[in-house]
């Protein structure tokens, strides 16, 4: 059996961004390692320049999450910013423009995360339990402008595996996303998808890919 702590992402919008550049910032459908790296750290108190303690993070857990079925459906929106002094590369443009960046949102998302640790892991469970459950810097859902609606804690499970402990949270239908590689099960499908959502603390803003294991969704793609 193998302990898992169990999350709830829950608000009105959230934004699970992509690997991208300046003008389009797409929103995954899920929360992506980064972004839960990220959510962790800031419950922690752990800050941005403090490389070490963020790579040692990022090594302490594996995850799997289940975007919630729900009574209403999720929609994608998609929001307009301007934004100055664009990189010069950005296509079309030269320094210092004032360009329009289209910024993805998912309204009326729900997800509940599996979270367990791997081996030799510099921050337990318990650990991010206390931090999760009385966060040193406000926690949000992707960007600062998605806020939370609900406490992230909810409980602590023991599964033999992540899909187990997800059958234990309510609700308990869903697409899952998962670290774990499982068997396939009778009438349930599974999908491979590689991402490139793994942050590299020593290299800002640059991502290393990683698989993801798609359960319960006949041609799921990670951003629709």
């Amino acid at each position: 059996m193998r302990d898992h702590l169990i999350l709830k992402l829950q608000g009105v919008m959230q934004a699970w961004g992509e690997h991208t550049f300046e003008g389009l910032r797409p929103s995954t459908n899920f929360p992506t390692r980064s972004a839960l790296a990220g959510l962790l750290a800031a419950c922690l108190g752990i800050d941005r320049n403090d490389r070490k303690q963020q790579q040692a993070l990022a090594d302490s857990f594996l995850y799997a999450v289940r975007q919630d079925e729900t009574r209403w459906s999720v929609i994608k929106m998609t929001d307009y910013h301007t934004v100055k002094d664009a990189r010069e590369d950005y296509v079309g443009l030269k320094s210092h423009e004032t360009i329009i960046t289209q910024r993805e949102y998912l309204l009326d998302a729900a997800f509940t995360v599996a979270i367990w640790n791997t081996e030799g892991a510099a921050y337990s469970l318990d650990a991010l339990q206390t931090a999760v459950c009385k966060p040193h810097y406000t926690p949000f859902l992707g960007r600062r402008s998605c806020p939370i609606t609900r406490p992230l804690f909810d409980c602590r499970v023991q599964a033999v595996n992540s899909d187990e402990a997800l059958k234990l949270v309510e609700p308990v239908a869903g697409v899952i996303y998962s670290e774990d590689d499982l068997p396939v099960i009778a009438g349930r499908n599974k999908q491979r998808h590689r991402v490139r959502d793994v942050p590299l603390p020593n290299q800002p803003r640059q991502f290393a890919s990683r698989m993801v294991y798609v359960y319960g969704k006949d041609n799921a793609h990670v951003s629709e």
